[in-house]
């Protein structure tokens, strides 16, 4: 099969909207991926009653599978720092620190993608749920008691300004 170019897709199983949308965040850099919420949802795309490779691929897929809490991200670049977003809360090592709604959902945003930088809009319309940017002192209140509250933790992830353009999450 030389010179058949082979294309990767990942697909994801979770079962709970919370699971399926921390899926996402951790796959953004992936090329292309598949959330389902079943084994039966991933069987039916593959077409496993036709295919048995399909079915093996399934099952293969299922003991490859990393376990991740529900709604706990950790972030690549800096794995110490982890959100737990049941509690509203950031840890660092053996330390942790409360979050506002804001707060956790903005670095929830850079986490999914460190060094990414995220433009002011796409993050207004990820954490505020609307395009209007205003003056944008809203979102830069949020990013500076972020920072804050990463500095109390003596985190060595810090949030960058990207002059014009946004934000991204950074590891010492």
């Amino acid at each position: 099969m030389r010179g058949i170019p082979v294309a990767s897709m990942v697909i994801g199983i979770a079962s709970s909207p919370a699971a399926r949308r921390q899926l996402a965040q951790l796959l953004g850099g992936t090329e292309a991926f598949l959330i389902v919420s079943s084994v039966d949802q991933a069987r039916e795309f593959l077409g496993a009653a036709e295919t048995p490779t399909a079915e093996t691929t399934v099952e293969t897929m299922q003991t490859m599978t990393v376990d991740v809490a529900p709604a706990t991200v950790a972030s690549p670049a800096t794995p110490a720092l982890v959100i737990d977003s049941d509690r509203r809360v950031a840890r660092w090592l053996d330390r942790e620190i409360e979050l506002t709604r804001l707060e956790h959902d903005l670095l929830l945003c850079l986490m999914g993608a460190p060094g990414r930088v995220w433009t002011y809009e796409r993050l207004h319309l990820k954490v505020w749920g609307n395009k209007h940017l205003g003056r944008g002192s809203d979102m830069h209140s949020v990013v500076r008691r972020i920072r804050r509250k990463l500095a109390t933790l003596d985190a060595s992830a810090t949030i960058d300004s990207v002059r014009g353009v946004g934000f991204r999450l950074a590891s010492a």
